[in-house]
């Protein structure tokens, strides 16, 4: 299926915003996940001064196949001052939320926990009214590297279980979906104040039952925050689209799920992991956790 239905079509950027946004990323030399994942959403979001730092890559240990993440180059070394110039490119950018996601790096023994605590620290430096939220991998199920991690206080620990158990397999070779689920029940006992969220794509052949189902699994380890998205194929040799969801699924997915007691659902076709991220702040102003450190939202 490679015509797109009409509520796909993405409204062409300013380049001119955008470009100012791409001209801080290499002057400082970053990666983003708006441009190596080839999100639908990059014009939109760096129009708005807003963009996905992708740290400790772009070379990924694991080869998902819905993913345009490279994974055929060698895996570099961690960069020590790879922390700095992301705080300053939120600092340049005015970012009242960052979202700081990573590669899989399953060659580091602690799957990269350090280098993500390094960018928390250093944000919180120059930015310390800017609320931050992490994408993190499965860190291969070291529970240890999570807590480590978690003791630096971001608001948000995102982590994506992708898709239904049964298409896991094929769409995501080498993750786990109980360790996913696991890594979220964890991160909630460890960190009480922290808002855990989760994302899954949607067009790969599951059925709204399977999509309910892992629903009610994500709200049974008290995940906060949901996103669904469409699944778009980066290229021909990716995984195929087998179907495109309308908009009206999103919307009972949406209702579903702030029945069943999330305290937000983002469910469109063009939903990704961090679109609109910084809609977190008014939730937090809304259900306050003792203990966060989220400084920007404060009166």
């Amino acid at each position: 299926m490679t015509v797109k239905p009409e509520w796909l079509r993405v409204k062409a950027p300013q380049w001119q915003r955008v470009g100012s946004v791409k001209d801080t990323l290499r002057d400082l030399g970053l990666n983003t996940v708006c441009e190596e994942a080839s999100c639908p959403n990059i014009g939109e979001c760096f129009h708005h001064g807003t963009a996905t730092f992708l740290i400790m890559g772009p070379a990924c240990t694991r080869a998902c196949p819905y993913c345009d993440i490279d994974f055929e180059k060698k895996p570099q070394a961690l960069d020590p001052t790879e922390p700095t110039r992301l705080a300053e490119a939120v600092k340049r950018l005015g970012l009242n939320h960052v979202v700081i996601t990573s590669v899989n790096r399953d060659d580091l023994p602690d799957g990269g926990a350090s280098q993500f605590i390094g960018c928390i620290e250093a944000v919180r430096a120059l930015s310390p009214k800017t609320t931050i939220e992490v994408l993190i991998p499965d860190l291969c199920a070291n529970w240890d590297a999570l807590a480590t991690l978690l003791s630096a206080r971001p608001e948000v620990l995102n982590h994506n279980t992708e898709t239904i158990p049964r298409l896991y397999r094929r769409v995501r070779p080498q993750g786990d979906y109980d360790r996913s689920l696991d890594l979220l029940r964890r991160s909630r006992q460890i960190a009480p104040w922290l808002y855990t969220k989760s994302g899954i794509m949607v067009g790969l052949g599951e059925t709204d039952k399977e999509v309910r189902q892992v629903m009610r699994d994500l709200r049974s380890v008290d995940c906060d925050i949901l996103t669904i998205g469409q699944y778009l194929q980066p290229s021909q040799k990716h995984l195929g689209v087998q179907d495109f969801v309308t908009p009206e699924q999103f919307d009972a997915w949406r209702e579903f799920g702030e029945s069943i007691g999330f305290l937000q659902v983002v469910s469109s076709p063009l939903t990704r992991s961090s679109y609109h991220a910084e809609q977190v702040q008014a939730l937090m102003k809304l259900y306050p956790r003792a203990g966060s450190v989220a400084g920007a939202i404060a009166d």
